[in-house]
Order: structure tokens, then sequence, then C-alpha cells
């Protein structure tokens, strides 16, 4: 059976991929810093919590000590935990805010990867599903008919065009280990205040999508629900 393990599985994209992906038959861990709402999603659902703060070197190191204990391995890394930080005047932005942002959705995702790789070496297949943004893609931020193209995020945008870097850079340099970035498009989850035309269904398409692909298939791509995209 195919054991996924989930970064910020509570709410939104990442709960509802969770929910998704124990439909397709995975055992789901549930990663979630909240430990009272991270239980709760974990019983709904059918999957075991893990109490995991990204930001925290101690508690990913936990973390992945608490699964080599009880699970032994994980087949699937899904980072999904991010925060969107400050929008509007670039000209406020400061190093602080800078940091809050990255020490997420990049740092985070270096620290998670880093501990849960040898429990990754030890699938069969194992995969690694960065979650990104088209809103840290050239392309699409100055295409005016896309609506990545209408909004104000420096640090969100910039952090999602490194989480896709840094994917293409471990796809080249994890051998063995297939490693990708889902876009989830505009959706609506906390992030953006339930704004997002698509439904939390329509988000996590890509991210399942490249859960459940077979031995084999690509790695350093960077996919949406529509397939395949440009990130430059």
């Amino acid at each position: 059976m195919t054991i996924t393990f989930i970064t910020g599985a509570n709410k939104g994209l990442g709960r509802e991929t969770a929910r998704r992906l124990i439909e397709h038959g995975h055992t789901v861990l549930v990663g979630a810093r909240d430990r009272e709402r991270g239980e709760e999603t974990a019983a709904a659902l059918g999957a075991r919590h893990v109490p995991i703060d990204v930001t925290d070197d101690a508690s990913v190191a936990a973390a992945a000590a608490n699964v080599a204990e009880r699970e032994g391995r994980i087949d699937v890394l899904i980072n999904n935990a991010g925060v969107h930080g400050p929008v509007g005047d670039a000209g406020d932005l400061t190093a602080a805010d800078a940091f809050a942002v990255l020490d997420v959705n990049v740092l985070g995702v270096v620290r998670t990867t880093t501990a849960f790789l040898p429990l990754l070496r030890r699938s069969a297949d194992p995969v690694v599903v960065n979650v990104s943004s088209g809103m840290g893609s050239l392309a699409l931020t100055h295409d005016p008919d896309r609506p990545e193209s209408h909004v104000v995020a420096p640090l969100y945008t910039s952090s999602k065009a490194a989480l896709t870097m840094l994917t293409t850079q471990y796809a080249k340099g994890l051998d063995g280990i297939r490693v990708n970035a889902a876009d989830p498009g505009y959706t609506a989850t906390d992030l953006n205040g339930h704004s997002g035309p698509q439904t939390v269904t329509e988000g996590t398409d890509a991210i399942v999508a490249l859960a459940t692909e077979g031995p084999g298939a690509g790695t350093g791509r960077f996919v949406s629900r529509h397939g395949e995209i440009a990130w430059s």
C-alpha cells in the first residue's frame, strides 16, 4: 500500500489531497502544526496525524522519526504547507516579512525533504510533489489575460519561483526519486480569502495526478490540472 505524507494537511488543498488519496487507497499521514485540527482531520478522513512545524528543525526531525518508527517508510512526500505573506505596496516589505514567507515555502520544503529522504529511499517508487504556483511563473505573471498578472504579492511569487527551481534541481540531483511541482491554479482557499474560482477539488487535480502516477513517469516537471506548463 502506498504511504503518503502531506504537510499542511489539516485544511484547504492539503486536506482535500489527503481525502482524495485515501480514496485512491493510500495510507495518508496528515502532517499539521496545529495538533487539534490535525487530529480532527485525521479522524474525519481515516488517516493518522503526525505533528510537524516545517519552520522548526526539531519538529521536522521528530516527525520523520515518528514515521520511521510507525510506518518505516513513505512512498510519496507532498510538500504542501505554505503561507501567502504581504500583498500590495512592495516598498513596505521588510527582511522579516521575506524570511517568514521563505521559511515556510522554501526552507520548509528543504527541511522536510532532507529529513524524509531516508524514508523515501526505502520505497520501491519514491515520489516528491512540491505544491508550487503559477504565481511564480514569469510567463503567467506577465500575461494580461491571466489572473496571475493582476496580483502584487512579491514574497509569495518569489518563493514559488524559488520552489519550482528547487524542484528541478532536486529532480536532477536525487537519483531514483521523481520530483515534480504542481500548480493548483486559482483555487478558493484560506490563502486568498476563498476568492478563487476553482473548487478545492479542482485545485488538487494536479497534486493527486502526480502522487498517483506509476513507475517510470517523468521528473522535473511543472504540472497544472490542464497538463504540463512552462515555468519561464
